[in-house]
Order: C-alpha cells, then structure tokens, then sequence
C-alpha cells in the first residue's frame, strides 16, 4: 500500500485560514495545531487548573465507561486503556460522530484513526499516557441522516441501503429501538449489495451477530466500532448513556443557572468572528438556551420565552428557570446539549489534550474561545481529521492506460475524458455534421426567401421544411455518436468507474461511501496499515493506493 499527500483546500473558509494561515485567526482558538508546543502547553494548563475547572469524577467516569465498554464487548486492550485513564496524569484525545448504520461513512472511521494515531503521537512527545476516545453522539435526533449507507452497484450506480425503522418522533437515536426484523431486512441488502469474496462470509457472519445482539442503532454502531478498533484501545462512549447523564449532572446545572450569561457570551464570539470577515457555521441567537430536553419521548430544543422562561419553538413544554434547574439537578438524563455546549460538556467529562474534528466542525469551535473561558475552562487543541481517498489496483490502472493522475480525476475529469473521445476520432465527426448543417442551412435560405414572395404561407411551409431537414441530419448525428461511443463501450465504463469511485455524487469518496465493500473485497490490512503508518494530522488529504 502507497500513500501519497494531497492538497485538498476544505470548503470552509475559517478552517482553512485555521490550518494554514493559524496567526489570522489565533484569537478565535487557543492553540496553534501545527506548533510543537502547543500539546505540552495543553498538557501544563490542564495540569495546573487541576481542581480548580469545572471537572467530573474521574474515578465514576471510569467506573461508567467500564460498565459501557464491558456491555459491548470492548476488546482487553480498550478495558485496560480505561484502567490508565484513572491515573491522573493520563490525558485523552477524543474524536466522534452520531452512529451510523454499519459505521457510517468511511470519514466515520477515519475520526477513529486520526485519534489514535494523535493518542500514540502525543504519548510519545509527552512522556505520559494519552488514551483515545470516541464519543458516539446517541444524543442527536436527526435519524435520516444516520439510518443509511451507500454503496456502489456494478452498474456504478450508488445505491442506499436503509433501516426500515422510521420512529415517530424526533427522540435521541439512542433511544429509537431497531427490532430483529428489521437488522435482518438492512444485513440481507448487505449482503446481496457485497461481491463474494473470501472475506465476505466471515465478515457478515461477524457483523450480522452484532447487530442482532443490538437493541439499536447505536449499539450496533459501538459494537462495530469495538471490533475494528478495541484492539488498538479505543474507549467508547455513548453520550446517551443514563449513566453518563448523571454524571453530568452538575455541568446541566451550571449551564442552566448560566445560561443567559453564556448566551451574551456565545453572542460575543459570533461578532469577533463576524469581524474578522467569515460567518458561523452555527448562527447564535440571543433566545436560544443551548439545551434540549426529552418531553415525551421527543427531543426538544430550549428557547427563552417572553415570560423569561424556556419553551420549545411550538410551544408544547413550558419550564419556569427553578423547574430546570431542579430538573438539571434531580434529572439530568432528560437534558441534552446542542451544538455549541456539547464541547463544553466533553470537557468536563474527559481531560481533553486535543479533539479531531473536521472542517465544519473546527469552523463553528472558533465561536467557543470564550465560553470556555466563562467556566474556568479552556479550549483544547483542535486536531483537522484525516482524510483518504482510496485507490484500488484495477482503477490505478485505469489511470494509467488514461494518462491520468488523481488531480485531474478530481478537477478536470470531464475536460480529459471528452479530450480523449476527441482523440478517438469524435472531433471529426462532430465537425463534419457541423459543417453540413450550415452548408444546408446557406444553400436553403434563398429556397425560403424565394417562396416566401409568392406568399407568407409558401414562407411558413419552407421554413417548417428546412427545419425537419436540419431536425433529420441531427437525428443522424445522435445516431452516429452513439454509434462510436459503443465502440468505445468498455473505455467509457472505465472513465465512468474512475469517477464514480473516487468523486461519487461529485462528492470526496469518504463522505458518501461505506467501509464494507472495502472490508469485504481486500479484508482489513488496509486498515490496520494506516493505523500502523506514522502520520499527523495535518489538515492534508491522503491518497490511499491498494
């Protein structure tokens, strides 16, 4: 396997700045990403803020955590990476994603490389344990984005493949059960959507007992993702997880008594940020309280009414501040974070040397410099995930015969490929049409002028004539081009697959395709050789060549 670096600037303004240009935007964030320092300063802060920053029990958390990770069946090596994080010098890199179904998008998985990658790095630079977590957001409720996968046909057609549970209401994903039928309905599109393979029958066998031993989505995510990569002791967490709840449970309650503090605060991130000539990625609004709560089985987003009391945008919950507070104190399992106090709460949970988030991701945490500051606490490094694009040997190939390499797959793939068909010989086809039609179209208009003076009707008539004429040599001239094009079938389902697998819905291939026609084809080498290859996250894209 060959990996090559490639510059693939993100369509994120701010991060891009962030990742090349760090000093234009360093007042938005607290570290610089690509300076050496920036970890062992990290690391120092957190040491010497040590009983002073709002922080959860790190014994309970590794109590929830163990209890978490036993249930999914964790691997030994996640189970004793677990045991390190009780001892208080040992710091996380934490990385995640909503579930999906059978781990998502690929980019799902390469969150999951980059923090352990960043983990081992940072062990080494530092001297002292650094464990990776995945923080699963079970929380979230937008179920059609995480319900589904999408997979390429041998007719380079992407197809999704999709659970048939479609829950009534808008609760946490966590929460949305997915029956055995249902596991058996998406594993049998699986299946039939995988080439046979030696690795095929092994795999489904493994992930269909995963999934059929999976209440929910969620849990067949986690289970997944243990399996991949527990053995490289990545610790999960479900931020669904009553009992993680409880344990943030004083975080709700300083968040709710705050709240409208932390408002003004966000709102004052949002214009420094607006000052320096970029917009948010996640607009703040002085009404919103930056909390969900659960009512009724649905997961409601808080705003300030006009009372000075919460209430969800139809209106259907109304709390007074005492009644969520005490809700915040008695039941935190209700409560939920949004966007902008999710980092917060990640803070609290996990000493947190550095997060991997990706474009958009790192645009929106350039708002939070100062609410992190509000609470006694500090923004950590935030590492860009990495991003590959898979190349098979058969596609390689491809290129080759085409004389292309992956820039111009990416940016000019329908120029090249039409500069090809002109080479075969289509040019001189399209211009011989082209210079009969208007050579037709010269020779017939003095038919026409001469007609039309015996009458406007004659004019109409050899106007209607000349047009079905040229309308026949254009019938001709489909005719013909598709003529060569099949002559040129197999090349053109080569150019066809060259970008449907490597720009998908003109898309980077880890955001639209899944793992498993890649695990099902070549096993999982590949994936243990990019966690096994020395790389930093750098912000570069990563061509990956099998």
């Amino acid at each position: 396997m060959r990996i090559e670096e490639y510059r693939w600037l993100s369509n994120q303004p701010l991060t891009r700045t962030y990742m090349e240009h760090y000093s234009a935007v360093g007042d938005l964030y607290a570290y610089d990403p690509m300076a050496e320092t920036s970890l062992i300063e990290r690391a120092a802060w957190l040491d010497a803020s040590s009983g002073s920053r709002p922080a959860a029990d790190r014994g309970a958390l590794c109590d929830v955590l163990a209890a978490y990770n036993r249930e999914i069946g964790n691997s030994a090596e996640a189970m004793a990476a677990i045991e390190v994080l009780r001892d208080p010098r040992t710091l996380v890199v934490v990385g995640g994603q909503q579930a999906g179904l059978f781990g998502g998008p690929l980019l799902v998985l390469y969150k999951a490389v980059t923090a352990i990658l960043s983990a081992r790095s940072a062990e080494a630079a530092l001297g002292r344990p650094v464990v990776p977590v995945f923080w699963i957001a079970g929380e979230d409720h937008d179920w059609d984005e995480v319900n589904h996968i999408q997979v390429l046909t041998d007719s380079f057609a992407v197809h999704k493949i999709k659970l048939g549970t479609a829950p009534e209401k808008k609760g946490p994903v966590s929460g949305v059960s997915v029956s055995a039928e249902e596991w058996e309905a998406a594993l049998q599109q699986l299946d039939e959507s995988l080439m046979n393979t030696e690795f095929k029958g092994p795999l489904m066998e493994q992930v269909r007992e995963l999934c059929l031993s999976s209440g929910s989505l969620s849990d067949g995510f986690a289970k997944l993702m243990a399996r991949l990569f527990g053995n490289y002791g990545l610790i999960l967490i479900d931020s669904a997880d009553p009992a993680v709840r409880r344990l943030e449970g004083p975080m709700f309650s300083l968040l709710a008594e705050r709240e409208r503090e932390l408002s003004g605060v966000l709102l004052g991130g949002q214009e420094r940020l607006r000052g320096l000539g970029y917009e948010p990625q996640a607009e703040v609004r002085a009404e919103q309280a930056n909390l969900f709560i659960v009512h009724e089985g649905e997961r409601l987003l808080l705003s300030v009414s006009a009372d000075g009391g919460y209430t969800d945008k139809r209106g259907a919950l109304r709390l007074t501040g005492e009644e969520l507070a005490a809700i915040a104190r008695d039941k935190p399992e209700l409560l939920s974070n949004n966007v902008m106090t999710r980092p917060l709460m990640q803070d609290y949970l996990f000493p947190v040397l550095s997060v991997v988030l990706g474009g958009s991701e790192i645009a929106y945490w350039g708002l939070l410099k100062d609410a992190f500051a509000f609470f006694g606490m500090q923004m950590p490094v935030l590492l860009p995930r990495m991003e590959f694009t898979l190349v098979e040997g058969t596609l390689q190939k491809q290129m080759k015969k085409y004389e292309l390499d992956f820039e111009a797959v990416i940016r000019e793939f329908d120029r090249r490929k039409q500069a090809w068909l002109d080479a075969q010989g289509s040019l001189q086809l399209a211009g011989k049409f082209a210079d009969v039609k208007e050579k037709f179209a010269d020779l017939y208009k003095p038919v026409v002028d001469a007609v039309g003076e015996l009458n406007p009707g004659m004019r109409k008539l050899a106007e209607t004539n000349m047009q079905k004429l040229l309308e026949q040599i254009e019938f001709l001239e489909t005719r013909a081009g598709e003529a060569f094009e099949s002559q040129f079938e197999t090349a053109l389902r080569h150019w066809e697959r060259l970008r449907v697998s490597l720009l998908p819905l003109g898309k980077p291939q880890e955001r639209v395709f899944n793992a498993f026609a890649y695990l099902v084809k070549y096993g999982d080498g590949w994936l243990k050789e990019l966690l096994s290859t020395p790389m930093q996250p750098d912000g570069r894209h990563r061509i990956v060549y099998f």
